[in-house]
């Protein structure tokens, strides 16, 4: 005959099973207007990636795509400086500056495409931006996946929509003082001009939104990590999840090392050339003849920024970990001691030193009192309890050392992105600004 215990135990099994399905029935509608949602998300971004020509998987892309950049990126621009231009008029346009902006902006634009039209060919957009089926298919960060992808279009308006504002106005005035032009040629000049600018300016920006976004997506796995760490107790698990989110950053460090290097290279050399001209340009720079200079810079810095600025918080954010899981062992080691330990105990110290001690504090108290019955009355740890605290003390030990020697985030060939490298490539652009004003102002006035 069976017992009530096991009349419980068969309930209990049974009961489990209900309420899991019942669970799942009243989610089921939220996961799939999650999934909707994020693979709407997803769709978007991916049309927008092959419109601008970063998906290139056939050989038909791939033809199709370097063929719009090479008339739109090349032969557009030439022919307008060339339809452009004027004779016994130094003052309208100055070549040198145009052609070299051309060149900066080509080059961004080509980088930007080789770099991630490959990562695209080969990962595909969920791996590629780390959206996978483990994740990505959790309720609670689908919503902020959505918000963080529906928002790079907006950055892009942000950002694009006011320079272009000022390349119209400023190729509107260019124009206007080129004497002698036809309405149709001005007109066809503006037009391409603003195309093309427009084409190659969104290109590089995209793929530096795009960096942003992969590293955005991170820093709420590095947020949920923190959290997690007050509702769970289990080592094995925290350390589990640091190494996966490790294992992402070194993916996203070797996606887009060659990208952010190249990048970096190019801008440094466009903005020291661009500043090695302005310096050292005898006549008057005016809005006019330089304004076009003035406007690219702007969409190159701002570029750079977004990348180093998303990588330096990403890393920022994997350092901060260790400091979050020194809190979280602290309170945990002093929460347990309170409660399996004995009042003539202080400390773990002493319990990891030697447990024993807390019979020679009992044989202690017994000596004090006078009634030796009182000694019954203490309560101590038994050695299984003992054991169990040590373990766990020295298992958290070594999660937070671990921590504390493995800080992760992103690198470029083994340089962590973090304040120390922002600041010596600050150095260093200084230094090099410094070089380039001595060679040209002190030089001509002298």
């Amino acid at each position: 005959m069976a017992s009530s215990d096991d009349l419980q135990i068969n309930t209990d099994s049974l009961t489990q099973p209900q309420e899991q399905q019942q669970r799942y029935e009243q989610e089921e509608p939220l996961l799939h207007e999650s999934h909707s949602e994020l693979d709407h998300a997803l769709h978007g971004l991916e049309q927008f990636l092959g419109f601008l020509g970063f998906y290139q998987s056939p050989i038909t892309n791939i033809l199709f795509s370097w063929l719009v950049f090479l008339a739109l990126g090349l032969a557009v621009p030439v022919i307008t400086l060339k339809a452009s231009q004027c004779s016994g008029c130094s003052q309208i346009q100055i070549l040198k500056f145009e052609v070299f902006l051309l060149v900066s902006q080509s080059s961004l634009a080509a980088v930007s495409l080789i770099c991630v039209s490959h990562n695209l060919r080969k990962y595909g957009i969920r791996k590629f931006i780390f959206v996978d089926r483990y994740h990505g298919q959790m309720l609670r960060f689908h919503k902020e996946y959505v918000t963080k992808i529906r928002g790079v279009f907006s950055l892009l308006i942000w950002l694009i929509l006011p320079c272009l504002l000022v390349k119209t106005i400023h190729e509107v005035l260019r124009i206007s003082s080129i004497p002698h032009v036809v309405w149709w040629k001005a007109a066809a000049i503006l037009f391409g001009v603003v195309i093309s600018w427009t084409y190659l300016t969104a290109i590089f920006l995209s793929s530096c939104v795009l960096f942003n976004l992969v590293c955005n997506l991170q820093v709420i796995h590095f947020e949920d990590y923190g959290k997690l760490l007050e509702r769970d107790l289990d080592v094995l698990v925290f350390l589990k999840e640091h190494l996966r989110l490790c294992y992402q950053l070194s993916k996203i460090s070797h996606r887009f090392r060659i990208y952010l290097l190249l990048a970096l290279l190019v801008v440094t050399a466009s903005q020291s050339w661009s500043l090695f001209q302005t310096t050292g340009y005898t006549r008057t720079v005016n809005f006019i003849n330089a304004g076009d200079l003035a406007v690219s810079s702007v969409v190159q810095v701002v570029g750079i920024i977004l990348c180093l600025q998303a990588a330096t918080r990403i890393s920022h954010r994997a350092q901060g970990i260790s400091s979050v899981a020194c809190k979280w062992h602290a309170l945990v080691t002093c929460t347990s001691t309170d409660m399996t330990l004995p009042s003539g105990t202080d400390n773990a110290e002493n319990l990891e030193a030697d447990p024993a001690g807390l019979f020679l504090g009992s044989e202690l108290g017994s000596e004090l009192e006078s009634d030796l019955e009182s000694v019954n009355d203490i309560t101590l740890p038994t050695p299984i309890q003992i054991a169990t605290y040590l373990s766990s003390y020295h298992k958290r030990q070594a999660l937070v050392m671990y921590l504390q020697s493995n800080p992760g985030g992103i690198t470029l060939f083994g340089w962590t992105v973090d304040r120390a490298l922002i600041n010596t490539i600050f150095v260093i652009e200084l230094t090099l600004v410094l070089w380039v004003l001595g060679k040209t102002i002190i030089s001509t006035s002298t």
